[in-house]
């Protein structure tokens, strides 16, 4: 086997094909949360520029999860059809133009739609890039592996937290938000590496092998009848808990540091710097926690400390300096919640059907969890906005906390044909 020569004893034991692929799905999440992280950075200047209410922004928001919901589903069926990595490099093309796009909108109703479009490749792209690292990966580091790709999501949002100060620092305000949105093509890079070095896990081709004998594929319904049912049914509410809560949150803090907390774009770079390096950190805990602990004590863990600190934070009248250490937290288990999804659905849900499962259950949460943002901004019109987000966000996170309860664990299971 070979040997890599850095990082972490669990990932120099893998062999050249896990880690190109680990590097992949990492890249390819990372520079779809930076693409995706964006919007949050561009609506006080959008409010500002073109005089939408916090309504309509919370709207741009929830459209691209909504649409990452069905992009999601497809793509799962797609790469159970067409294979895991083509899926994803069509994903990360997709999601990369329209983004690129969304720096030319003139008005909301055009970033409307390239905001929904851009969704389809953001949901896609998770789908995708999920099954195919837990398909690769061997059980004892499957966790670890997703988990950390999932980190990759914080990386991708210092990234857009970084060019947010740098634009809006040197540039007029009427030019930073486009460029913002324009940088957004750079990922479209990552899929001539994918196409050149990424293999289809060998559990995905032996099954397909041995399907071609046995005769007609499963149908994608299947994951609507039992035994599937029920994994399907309290995987969306897990999904929809945690996406619902992190989606309140990031979407509309940097509204409220600056709205509400009055920071300047430097004050409020160094809130949400503190925020980003304790989301960094909730998924590595995350992912070291769920092939330690096992999935469903992980998700029990970040689940009910989320909302107790997204509460705390929100709700309680702190100084400047106490939210500022807050954020810390408020990151850590906001994130960390998504750290065991991954191998969690990976080993819930059988070869021949996982991606249209996997992608169903992690993005269906992406659907109903997208209302969230807007029902924030909606009701941020009848009461401050930092007590909406913490409103949506407790629930969200609570409900995740019942669903967690109700799921079986899987930790450590062999993948088969």
């Amino acid at each position: 086997m070979s040997q890599a020569g850095w990082g972490p004893a669990w990932y120099r034991e893998l062999g050249r094909t896990e880690r190109r692929t680990f590097k992949a799905c990492v890249a390819g999440w990372a520079l779809d949360g930076m693409d995706v992280q964006l919007y949050s950075f561009v609506i006080p200047a959008l409010i500002g520029l073109w005089g939408i209410s916090r309504g309509q922004a919370g709207q741009l928001a929830t459209v691209a999860l909504l649409m990452s919901s069905l992009g999601g589903w497809g793509a799962g069926w797609l790469a159970d059809r067409i294979g895991r990595v083509r899926t994803l490099q069509v994903s990360i093309a997709w999601f990369a133009v329209f983004t690129f796009l969304s720096g030319f909108a003139q008005n909301f109703e055009q970033l409307f739609i390239a905001r929904g479009l851009m969704g389809i490749g953001f949901g896609g792209e998770w789908a995708a890039g999920a099954v195919l690292l837990g398909e690769t990966i061997r059980a004892q580091h499957r966790g670890k592996a997703l988990g950390t790709m999932q980190a990759g999501w914080a990386v991708g949002w210092g990234l857009a937290a970084a060019f947010n100060f740098v634009f809006f620092s040197w540039l007029p305000v009427e030019w930073a938000w486009r460029a913002m949105f324009l940088i957004g093509i750079a990922p479209a890079a990552l899929i001539f590496f994918v196409r050149r070095l990424v293999q289809e896990p060998a559990v995905y081709l032996q099954a397909r092998e041995a399907q071609a004998l046995m005769g007609p594929r499963p149908s994608a319904w299947s994951i609507f009848k039992p035994p599937l049912l029920r994994i399907t049914v309290l995987g969306g509410l897990l999904g929809t808990g945690a996406q619902g809560g992190y989606a309140a949150v990031t979407t509309w803090l940097p509204t409220y540091l600056r709205s509400e907390r009055h920071l300047s774009i430097l004050d409020s770079s160094g809130y949400l710097a503190v925020l980003i390096v304790g989301s960094f950190c909730g998924y590595m805990a995350g992912a070291y926690l769920s092939d330690f602990v096992g999935r469903r004590p992980t998700f029990l863990i970040f689940a009910v400390g989320a909302m107790v600190v997204v509460l705390t934070y929100t709700m309680i009248p702190f100084g400047d300096t106490a939210m500022l250490f807050l954020g810390a937290p408020l990151g850590f288990f906001a994130s960390g919640v998504f750290s065991a999804q991954g191998p969690f659905f990976t080993e819930q849900f059988p070869t021949a059907v996982r991606g249209v499962g996997q992608g169903f259950a992690y993005n269906v949460g992406r659907a109903l969890g997208a209302l969230f943002p807007a029902m924030v901004g909606a009701l941020s019109a009848t009461m401050p906005l930092g007590r909406a987000i913490g409103l949506f966000a407790g629930l969200a996170f609570g409900t995740m906390a019942v669903a967690a309860w109700l799921l079986p664990e899987t930790r450590g299971k062999q993948l088969q044909p």
